[in-house]
């Protein structure tokens, strides 16, 4: 009895390590215990309560799950147009930041990035844009990039064709009149994506931009939980992948406590931090 279940447990672990490999997990979880998620100090917009702040997919915690090695797939088939990392050779990272804008989490970010003279690049939601443009006008003045990420956060792989390119141009529209450009970068909500619909977003002169270290603040996590994930995956080229708002149900106030000593740590490391269009040597604009 005691050898069927060493067999059988072993066989399971074999599995399990079988398909991590295949999915490429790069990052070591830590646990998202109830208690140690963050306290929420402050209180949000009236806007945000409203349905418009709504997003159309539902949350992050309801839809992750695209695998990492799709992503790799799709990089090495489309590599002058989907990125998910940058040169090994040189010691950069970029900050990204998705979902937002919003009235509570972003403009704390924006804060300790102008404290720490960094720049990073943004992937907005249109309607959120809508919501809050003094905050993406902000954005621009303070040098950092702004890319679309769709009108309304929908899980674009479940949308036809036409759904998908007006959410993209609305989000366009909605924040070339905020910025005074029309962005070339896109990022589809949750990563979800895929080629047939990789070569839709081409012919709309987008670039396409991925990431390859994921903080997983959306699991509303402590600063010291999206600091492990963020800090023992960084390496040269690291595209980091944070929050500047979320869905109602997420507390990102651990990513925004988390920041600073992020940036702190891989400066003494040596690194220098760097938007997407630096990072890939490619145009932010149409």
């Amino acid at each position: 009895m005691k050898k069927t279940l060493l067999i059988g447990s072993l066989l399971v672990i074999g599995l399990f390590v079988f398909w991590a490999y295949n999915n490429e997990y790069e990052l070591r979880f830590v646990p998202n215990k109830p208690e140690l998620r963050p306290p929420q100090n402050t209180s949000p917009s009236p806007k945000e309560m409203t349905e418009d702040f709504e997003l159309a997919g539902g949350s992050e915690r309801d839809n992750r799950g695209f695998p990492q090695r799709k992503i790799v797939d799709l990089s090495s088939m489309f590599p002058e147009l989907f990125f998910r990392e940058g040169s090994k050779n040189v010691k950069r990272a970029a900050l990204t930041f998705d979902d937002g804008p919003d009235s509570l989490y972003t403009p704390q970010m924006l804060d300790i990035l102008k404290e720490q003279n960094v720049k990073a690049t943004f992937f907005l939601i249109g309607k959120r844009a809508d919501l809050f443009p003094d905050v993406v006008k902000r954005m621009v003045n303070e040098g950092h990039i702004v890319g679309n990420h769709t009108w309304s956060h929908p899980n674009i792989v479940k949308l036809d064709n036409a759904a998908m390119l007006k959410e993209i141009l609305d989000a366009e529209e909605a924040l070339s009149k905020l910025t005074g450009y029309r962005t070339a970068l896109f990022r589809s909500p949750y990563g979800s994506i895929d080629e047939k619909r990789i070569k839709e977003i081409r012919k709309l002169n987008y670039k396409i931009i991925a990431w390859n270290v994921d903080s997983l603040d959306w699991k509303s996590l402590t600063a010291e939980q999206v600091k492990y994930n963020i800090l023992e995956n960084v390496k040269e080229g690291s595209v980091i992948l944070q929050h500047s708002s979320g869905s109602k149900e997420e507390n990102l106030t651990g990513s925004v406590a988390a920041l600073r000593d992020i940036i702190v740590t891989l400066k003494k490391e040596g690194y220098q931090f760097v938007t997407i269009p630096e990072m890939f040597n490619i145009p932010y604009k149409k």
